[in-house]
């Protein structure tokens, strides 16, 4: 075992490090898939893969981090904790499940404290068949020119105008239009993309080569930025399938955290289109699939969004003085990661709660 915070890094490189470093003390192998750019220090990036757990195991337990960049400070603790917890190795050995870690899968946006990958592409809503005609946000449209004005801090028109958006239509239409997912402004917000991204396709390959034997998969996909500040609301993430949602409120369900889903509203977030987790479907048909978001809790929903508001407007203005774009991008972390030693243990101790819950699930 490693003390909590001794799990929990500052820069991506540190991350990456403390996470080939467990791998490789567990005996595990690495597989590396380096990104076609470099980090915000010039370090190499990559999506690293590690299985702990033999290759024909009928029962895989995914669990990732880092599908919104930024938020990988938080998921990437939790996987170097899991990988020097000796009892949870355990417990998932002797239920014959197999364990796949997936760090950074947008290393990109980890390392430049961004939520979208370097296609200025939100991971989470890129999971589209575009070959058919994509979805239509009407809500984004409408606020787009509000979202991204020529300057920062907004102006008063800009700060009023937005004000009488939330007063009249209210703050959850606000959050569905804004973080919803769109595929019309190329430069916008929670762009969906035209076509998969790179960390689309790697993972893809990741999956097929990793779940073609599996019957049953369960994945926990780490996430940050709603909900309460350090409760881990556990999402359901899946097809609106009556049994798949039952199963999983049968294994993470109940206490302070039920499974909530976007289908009935009963979730912290939007209904959202273009999900990750759907490329499970495509890529390991034979599995019967149940899965989770951990999407742990760090600022009010306003001032998160405030904050991806200016981190987006400083990728659009990159001449911005440098004072202002270092406290841009520190109230960007700060958005996604609570630095503290409260919250770090929070989040170890409800993650730790989910992963043995999942071996549970898996050997039921």
């Amino acid at each position: 075992m490693i003390g909590v915070n001794e799990a929990f890094s500052s820069r991506y490189a540190q991350a990456r490090v403390r996470f080939l470093e467990a791998a490789a003390s567990r005996g595990l192998a690495i597989e590396s898939h380096v990104h076609p750019l470099t980090g915000v220090d010039g370090e190499p990036l990559a999506m690293d893969v590690a299985r702990d757990g033999p290759a024909d195991a009928d029962k895989l337990l995914i669990v990732s981090s880092a599908c919104h960049g930024v938020e990988g400070y938080c998921g990437s603790g939790v996987q170097v904790f899991a990988l020097h917890d000796d009892e949870w190795r355990e417990q998932a050995r002797a239920a014959g499940v197999a364990v796949l870690y997936v760090h950074a899968l947008n290393p990109y946006g980890f390392s430049h404290l961004r939520r979208t990958t370097h296609e200025n592409v939100d991971l989470n809503r890129n999971f589209q068949d575009f070959s058919k005609p994509l979805p239509v946000n009407a809500g984004y449209r409408e606020i787009a020119p509000l979202l991204l004005p020529q300057e920062w801090p907004p102006n008063a028109e800009n700060q009023a105008a937005v004000q009488h958006y939330l007063a009249t239509k209210g703050e959850a239409a606000w959050q569905a239009a804004v973080s919803g997912g769109q595929y019309e402004f190329e430069g916008g917000m929670f762009y969906g993309g035209r076509a998969p991204t790179w960390s689309n396709r790697t993972l893809r390959s990741v999956l097929r080569a990793h779940g073609s034997a599996a019957r049953r998969v369960a994945w926990i996909d780490l996430h940050t930025g709603l909900g309460e500040s350090g409760i881990g609301e556990r999402i359901y993430a899946g097809r609106d399938d009556v049994a798949a949602v039952a199963r999983a409120r049968a294994w993470w369900g109940g206490g302070a955290t039920p499974i909530t889903s976007i289908y009935d509203g009963s979730s912290s977030s939007a209904l959202l289109t273009g999900l990750m987790w759907t490329a499970i479907y495509d890529e390991c048909p034979q599995a019967e699939y149940t899965g989770i978001a951990l999407e742990y809790g760090t600022l009010p929903i306003l001032q998160m969004l405030q904050a991806l508001r200016a981190e987006h407007w400083l990728h659009q203005h990159p001449e911005a003085p440098a004072e202002q774009a270092a406290q841009i991008k520190a109230d960007m972390f700060s958005a996604f990661y609570t630095d503290t030693d409260a919250w770090r243990g929070q989040i170890i101790s409800q993650a730790r709660q989910a992963l043995f819950q999942a071996v549970e699930g898996l050997n039921s």
